[in-house]
């Protein structure tokens, strides 16, 4: 029969040590967590999951050496380690809190939040939800749109279509996208003039930039 814990295990990674134990402090104070391991870099967070330790929340920061937090999620959900976790940053480019939210996040907050976000976010979490700091959730919700919004668009390009955008993307000329694909010149303007009507775009370089937003390649 398993022991129920009478605390919140908490494992901290953050490359800087004054943050590590400034949050220690202050969450140990609280008197309903506990931090049971820290991490100075992501290859040591994950060499901690990897022992069997089983934190109930995972505080992780995405600046670090080795394997940045990104990475060190994307470890933890292909790799199915049950661990909730929480990312503490000090980005808010909307960029990295929509990758989060792909892969898969418990949680988001900015290093600048009170404690008391942060208990909030945590008491969220062990709770089952999914917190994003407030702030945050405007620019996410806009982005999210046109993420899918994208997905629909590249949805109806043939599989040639596509290998022409992502020529385009590379800088290709239409001769050198008809070398390579062995159509002409011709079809390939043709397959041009459709990608941009069906993607909403007027010129190669939104094109481009459409293109290496979603991965093409």
């Amino acid at each position: 029969m398993s022991k129920v814990k009478d605390k919140i295990e908490i494992i901290i990674a953050d490359d800087h040590m004054m943050i590590r134990e400034g949050l220690k402090q202050l969450l140990e104070l609280d008197g309903t967590m506990k931090v049971i391991a820290e991490a100075n870099d992501g290859e040591e967070c994950l060499n901690l999951l990897n022992k069997k330790i089983h934190p109930d929340i995972l505080l992780l920061d995405i600046n670090m050496p080795k394997k940045n937090g990104i990475e060190v999620l994307e470890y933890i959900k292909q790799n199915k380690i049950p661990v909730k976790v929480l990312i503490l940053t000090v980005h808010n480019e909307v960029e990295y809190l929509l990758k989060a939210v792909d892969i898969g996040i418990d949680g988001y907050l900015l290093k600048d939040s009170s404690y008391d976000e942060l208990k909030e976010a945590i008491d969220v979490i062990i709770s089952g939800n999914t917190y994003i700091q407030p702030s945050l959730l405007p620019a996410l919700n806009e982005s999210m749109e046109d993420y899918a919004l994208d997905k629909e668009k590249i949805e109806w390009l043939t599989k040639r279509e596509l290998d022409v955008l992502r020529l385009i993307s590379e800088g290709c000329s239409n001769k050198k996208i008809s070398d390579e694909l062995t159509i002409s010149e011709r079809t390939v303007k043709n397959h041009i003039s459709h990608i941009f009507r069906k993607i909403d775009v007027e010129d190669r370089t939104q094109a481009a930039v459409f293109a290496i937003r979603n991965k093409i390649s």
